[in-house]
Parts: structure tokens; C-alpha cells; sequence
């Protein structure tokens, strides 16, 4: 059996690294934000003649003031463009370019534009759904472990995992902006969701495991149930694991770009996800239970603390 509980610091440390990473790409580079939360124009187009090839489509609207635009291939020549708003002299510009560029035998299938205040509002509602989803998490776990004493710990201990699941896969996604020109739009969110919803699965799974063995062994000391419980799904959860990504990476190979973005954070999200619901969340009950974490907030709290003031004695006044 695998004493995983035995080397947590390596596995903390470990994640504390790629968060701090993450964090650091997420504030340079930064996440390529696309049209959905920044405003602008996206266009599916058709070619009806020769394929003009992604490079050439690119090119047509450079030569129409619109260096910006990103071009994905999303079908039999078919694409689909983002670039910032096009008013109507701008797209007249870049139809002649297309034309001149590309010849006339093409057709403009859709026409979609995000102002700024929807491009506003989609970031609020991404957030609320991601901060929604979590809180829907956390008291479905509290109810399913309400049996469990301190069944809060078991819902605290899952969402933890959540978060560095969620700041890692930002902060790689952040540099294959920069690598492979990946964007953040509102089909990334709904990859978070997912994300969030298959961490929480596997989690629960040790979990249940936990609580059984506490149930069968309540004398055994909870190190050594939590470290069973991981080594007993461990084989399920990787098993699930390896088989979806398989499945993910042959899409991303072999798929179009339309869904690429979506497929690589499903990618990077099962990964990281089933590498935290395996190793970390069940390091956070033992760390809480022992007593780890009371001790590093107080100690913590003890440097925080300021020295006390102490009162300075009065001048007596003197009589006249």
C-alpha cells in the first residue's frame, strides 16, 4: 500500500508551486480574453470555390485594417473569424478584401456582434455561475456526510481542490494564449463548470471511501483510514481519468479548432482535477484533524500581532 499521507509536503509543496506559477502567468501574460468578454464581432464564413486556407483568410482581413483578427478553421472551408467590432463601412472593407484577396465566391453565413456592456455582463454572470456551482457543491456534500461529525470539513476539504484546480488550468490556458493563440470565452466557462463538476465527482468518491472505513474501524487512527481509503479508489479513479483523456486528446488531434479551446480545458482540468482529488483534498482533513491547520493559523495570527502599547506614566502637574 502507498503512503500518500506520509509524503503530503511533497504534494503540497508540489501544488503550491504550480499555483504560484499559475498566478504569476495570470498577471503576465495575462488570459487572451476573446470577443465574448472584451466586445467585437465574430463571422462564419463559407467558400464555395477553391479554399482559400486559414493563412489567406487571416490575410484578407489584415489588408482590411484588422490585424487582430484570429482565424479558426471550422469546417469544410468554412471559418470563423473574431476580431474587434466591425461597423458597417468595416465590414464593406472586408468583403472587398476578401474578394480581392480571395476571389468572390464566397457567402457570409453569420454575423455576430458583443458590445461592451455584454461583454460586461457575461463576465459577472461567469462568475456568479462558477461562485453558484461551488455553493451548490459544498451543501450537497454537508447533506450526503451529514452523518459524518464536523460534516463541514468533508465540504471545506472538496472545495479547496476546486480552487487549485481552477488557478492552474487558468494560468497554463493563460500561456497557450501566448503559445498557440488559445481564448477565454464564454465555452471556457462552461469547461470550468465541468471541471469543477468531475473534481468534485472523484473527490466524493474517496470521500465515501473515508467515511466507510471510519464506519467499519472507528478505532483505526484516521491517518491510516484516509490513506486506505486513497489507495482503494485509487485504481478507479485513474482508470476514469486516463480513459476520458484519451478520449479528449483524440478530439483535440484529430478535431476541428472550433472546439479546441473547450477540449483543452476539459484536458488540463481532468488532469490537474484527478492529480488534487486523489493527493490534496484528503491531506486537508488529516491536516485538520491532527491539528495542522489550527496550529498554522495561530501561529500566523501570534506574528500578526502587535507588541502592546504601554502607557506612558503622566507628568504630575505642579502646584502654583
Amino acid at each position: 500500500m502507498i503512503d500518500i499521507i506520509g509524503k503530503r509536503k511533497y504534494f503540497v509543496g508540489f501544488s503550491l508551486i504550480l499555483v504560484l506559477a499559475s498566478i504569476v502567468a495570470l498577471v503576465y501574460p495575462g488570459l487572451r480574453l476573446g470577443v465574448d468578454f472584451t466586445s467585437g464581432t465574430s463571422i462564419n464564413i463559407l467558400f464555395t470555390g477553391t479554399d482559400p486556407g486559414t493563412e489567406n483568410t487571416r490575410l484578407a482581413f489584415a489588408d482590411a485594417g484588422y490585424d487582430e483578427a484570429v482565424v479558426q478553421r471550422s469546417g469544410d472551408k468554412e471559418y470563423f473569424v473574431r476580431t474587434r467590432d466591425l461597423s458597417e463601412t468595416g465590414r464593406d472593407k472586408v468583403e472587398a478584401a476578401l474578394k480581392a484577396r480571395t476571389g468572390p465566391e464566397y457567402r457570409i453565413l453569420e454575423v455576430s456582434t458583443v458590445g461592451a456592456a455584454v461583454a460586461r455582463e457575461t463576465i459577472r454572470t461567469a462568475i456568479l455561475a462558477t461562485l453558484v456551482g461551488t455553493g451548490f457543491v459544498m451543501a450537497y456534500i454537508m447533506y450526503s456526510f451529514r452523518a459524518v461529525p464536523s460534516s463541514y470539513r468533508f465540504a471545506i476539504a472538496s472545495v479547496i481542490p476546486l480552487v487549485h484546480d481552477v488557478v492552474i488550468t487558468m494560468g497554463v490556458f493563460a500561456i497557450l494564449g501566448r503559445v498557440i493563440g488559445a481564448e477565454v470565452n464564454a465555452i471556457f466557462i462552461v469547461g470550468i463548470l465541468t471541471l469543477i463538476g468531475y473534481t468534485v465527482n472523484n473527490t466524493i468518491v474517496v470521500f465515501d471511501r473515508v467515511r466507510e472505513n471510519v464506519r467499519v474501524a472507528p478505532a483505526r487512527p484516521f491517518r491510516q483510514t484516509v490513506n486506505l481509503a486513497i489507495n482503494e479508489t485509487l485504481v478507479r479513479n485513474l482508470n476514469v481519468s486516463i480513459t476520458t483523456l484519451i478520449a479528449i486528446l483524440a478530439m483535440i488531434l484529430l478535431g476541428g479548432d472550433s472546439l479546441r479551446d473547450l477540449l483543452l480545458v476539459l484536458f488540463l482540468g481532468l488532469l490537474v482535477g484527478t492529480y488534487s482529488s486523489t493527493v490534496i483534498a484528503a491531506q486537508i482533513l488529516v491536516a485538520w484533524e491532527s491539528g495542522e491547520l489550527g496550529r498554522i493559523v495561530r501561529l500566523r495570527f501570534l506574528r500578526r500581532r502587535k507588541a502592546p502599547i504601554q502607557a506612558q506614566p503622566q507628568p504630575q502637574s505642579q502646584q502654583a
